[in-house]
């Protein structure tokens, strides 16, 4: 097949969603109210943190940077979505793909970095109580908050480049109701295996290294624990780190799910229930799960709410 430019497909057609009218009408709602449920607990979040004084530490700082990438990732997809199901305008430009790929991307990335930046906090609050604040200072915590998004970018910058520099002169039909990876790649006109060899690379040494940084933080507070046989030390750990913990399994299990994987294993209606959960679910569920775990976030909370 004769190969030409990128110029030649202008636009995508987003064709994961139901055809039938009465299941997109449900769909809509269904998502509409998540969006708005996931929108609703994180800005609450947000503002019971920055305006609770005693929430003014390095734990409540970076959970304050995880709410901000549970606002960003269901609005990079969602509103289109249910712009798809409600108008069928299920078009989206060249470019327009490509930014929100960029962004989704960034998000993701800066996710995981930020999980093993909180991971390596619940370990110097465990291990190392006394020195918990002259470690984790307001400069490294703001050095590190810093280092997450932007490794999150440079990641993204890398994977877009090397998936929008393909040839696409063939179908433009994806099988998804984003941007992502596998269905994007799938419609090139190109050999992709050296662009997913250093995707799987990249993507691999990069997720690693923070999911080592996460896995041997929580080896060294189980170490502690052990270590100190004091009465009540495990109720303790596991309120300091509990939810955090949920929110790695549940977060690393979706995304691991949907990219860790090659090619030839892509399933697009697999991939469109587990992009769901980790695309919607997933942020709706992360301050819950604060909430329910953590007393003086659910007061903080309360006072919100009460003022609202």
């Amino acid at each position: 097949m004769q190969k030409v430019n990128l110029s030649a497909v202008s636009e995508f057609v987003f064709v994961g969603l139901s055809d039938a009218p009465e299941i997109r009408l449900l769909l809509f709602v269904l998502f509409l109210l998540i969006y708005l449920a996931t929108m609703a607990s994180n800005i609450t979040l947000l503002v019971a943190i920055s305006t609770t004084s005693h929430l003014h530490s390095p734990m409540y700082f970076f959970l304050g940077n995880l709410s901000l990438l549970d606002l960003l990732c269901p609005t990079i997809t969602v509103p289109k979505m249910l712009g798809a199901l409600l108008l069928e305008h299920k078009e989206i430009s060249f470019s327009g793909c490509l930014l929100q790929h960029f962004s989704l991307i960034a998000v993701v990335g800066t996710e995981i970095f930020l999980l093993a930046v909180m991971a390596y906090d619940r370990y110097v609050a465990v291990c190392h109580p006394l020195r918990y604040l002259s470690i984790m200072s307001t400069k490294l915590c703001a050095q590190l908050a810093l280092g997450t998004w932007a490794t999150g970018l440079v990641n993204s910058l890398l994977h877009t480049s090397l998936v929008f520099t393909l040839s696409f002169c063939g179908p433009n039909k994806i099988q998804q109701y984003y941007c992502d990876i596998p269905p994007v790649l799938a419609l090139s006109c190109s050999s992709t295996h050296s662009r997913e060899l250093v995707i799987l690379v990249v993507a691999g040494v990069l997720g690693s290294s923070a999911c080592v940084v996460t896995v041997v933080s929580y080896i060294c507070i189980l170490l502690e624990i052990l270590a100190r046989k004091s009465p009540g030390i495990w109720h303790k750990a596991f309120s300091t780190c509990g939810s955090h913990l949920a929110v790695v399994c549940l977060f690393y299990g979706t995304t691991i799910c949907t990219y860790v994987r090659p090619s030839f294993t892509y399933s697009p209606h697999w991939d469109r229930v587990v992009s769901m959960l980790y695309g919607m679910v997933t942020p709706l569920l992360n301050p819950i799960i604060y909430s329910l775990r953590n007393k003086e976030v659910k007061c903080a909370l309360k006072r919100v709410i009460s003022q609202v």
